[in-house]
């Protein structure tokens, strides 16, 4: 004789079965949903935290140096064609350099990553130009800085002495900022654990906060900004071809 549960009007044995698979699905849906809000609360917290990779730190620094490249090169248009601009434009940008790129940017990679290619026995020639051309790039920049005033800009002796470094200073550098991006910057990973990868990105944020304030990279960005609009090369699309 088929037994019945009263209130449901099911067999006993259909009713019990019933009751586990759902409760095997609450369970299943709990699990899911506890994964997906622990996955959401980690992106969050990830986003939040903003953590920068050392690689991804100093190529956007690398971008700074080329929108001040940038600026070079229409200063030395400028002087080549005895056009008038603003000798702080020239002198500002040469201390942006000296202080955001010589002073931080090239410390931080002889500091923290020449070394550890040295100690691995990787690049070691590689390593060693791009050392010997920091020493040259700083001493371009102080002669820019000491010829960047009004009288230099017109000086038939000063003004060929400016254009021919601003040149070799870009043309050092877009090489050197180059291979470092594709060939140095990449290989990081390969000679130090994950842990000691993430830990210079600390460090490198510790140091710039440290010398620049919270907003260091945004202020030199801002900088580099104002100097572009006063010599009128702030619109991008000014740079594409007709």
């Amino acid at each position: 004789m088929e037994i019945f549960n009263e209130k449901k009007h099911l067999p006993v044995e259909e009713s019990e079965n019933k009751r586990r698979e759902f409760l095997r699905k609450g369970i299943l849906f709990g699990t899911l949903t506890s994964v997906a809000t622990l996955g959401l609360v980690t992106s969050c917290k990830d986003e939040d935290e903003d953590n920068i990779s050392p690689v991804e730190d100093l190529m956007r620094e690398h971008g700074v140096l080329n929108r001040v490249m940038l600026i070079y090169d229409a200063c030395k248009q400028h002087l080549v064609n005895g056009e008038q601009f603003s000798p702080d434009t020239l002198k500002n940008s040469a201390i942006i350099i000296r202080d955001f790129i010589e002073a931080y940017h090239e410390k931080l990679e002889e500091k923290f990553l020449f070394p550890r290619f040295a100690k691995a026995g990787q690049m070691l020639e590689l390593v060693q130009v791009l050392f010997i051309q920091h020493s040259a790039g700083r001493k371009i920049t102080e002669q820019i800085i000491q010829l960047g005033n009004l009288k230099s800009l017109t000086d038939p002796i000063d003004n060929p002495k400016l254009v021919k470094l601003l040149s070799d200073f870009n043309t050092m550098y877009r090489p050197h900022e180059s291979r470092e991006d594709t060939i140095l910057f990449p290989a990081l990973k390969k000679i130090i654990s994950k842990n000691e990868y993430f830990a210079l990105g600390e460090d490198f944020e510790k140091k710039e906060h440290e010398l620049f304030g919270a907003d260091g990279f945004e202020m030199m960005v801002e900088k580099v900004s104002v100097i572009e609009k006063q010599l009128g090369i702030s619109d991008l699309s000014k740079f594409t071809p007709q």
